[in-house]
């Protein structure tokens, strides 16, 4: 009798085991389930790498914006009284015009007085416009160079090199380093008995 209870025993597990299997899904079933989750997974993993480029790009762009902006607004604030200071160039033109023509008056009591007023006066009004970084650049003696100078005219010269700056009609002037007006020129060339001996 107790090994019968034991064979019952072990056939009533074998009849539970089989019912707790039915319950389960078959091996196909679970391996096509997996799949899908790889699949899903796999795809949840692209978009994350495509967003995170996409961040990458986003995160460039503000960067470059940022660098912009500052570059336009120091742009703003060292060149937006270029205008102004272009228009006043004009006056510190006709203040040194009346200075050469100062010298052929007659009167030398007025002449001298007249001439320094105006002095003081041109000296001041550079002295300001120095204070928002404008330069005053004398060419005379240079080499010329075509992106700082406009050449008017040449006349021929034997004691400059050829291509030498020998004559100024107006200066030339910088404004925090960037030219806003070319120095016009006089450039010194070769008489032309000498520029046939050395062709």
């Amino acid at each position: 009798m107790g090994d019968n209870e034991k064979e019952l025993t072990q056939e009533e597990l074998q009849t539970g085991l089989e019912k707790e299997l039915e319950g389960l899904p078959e091996a196909e079933v679970v391996q096509e389930d997996i799949n899908q989750i790889k699949c899903l997974l796999d795809e949840k993993i692209k978009e994350c790498e495509e967003n995170y480029k996409r961040f990458l790009l986003v995160s460039a762009d503000l960067d470059n914006y940022k660098k912009r902006s500052e570059r336009e607004k120091e742009d703003i604030s060292n060149f937006g009284n270029e205008r102004l200071i272009k228009e006043l160039i004009v006056v510190i033109d006709n203040l040194e015009r009346a200075l050469g023509h100062i010298n052929t008056d007659t009167d030398a009591v007025l002449r001298n007085s007249v001439r320094d007023g105006v002095k003081l006066t041109l000296d001041q009004f550079l002295a300001i416009l120095k204070k928002f970084g404008l330069e005053q650049v004398s060419a005379i003696g240079e080499r010329f160079d075509p992106s700082k100078h406009e050449a008017i005219n040449q006349e021929e010269d034997k004691d400059c090199e050829p291509g030498t700056v020998i004559k100024e009609y107006q200066k030339g002037y910088y404004l925090k380093d960037r030219l806003i007006r070319p120095a016009m020129v006089v450039v010194s060339k070769l008489p032309e008995g000498e520029v046939k001996t050395q062709d």
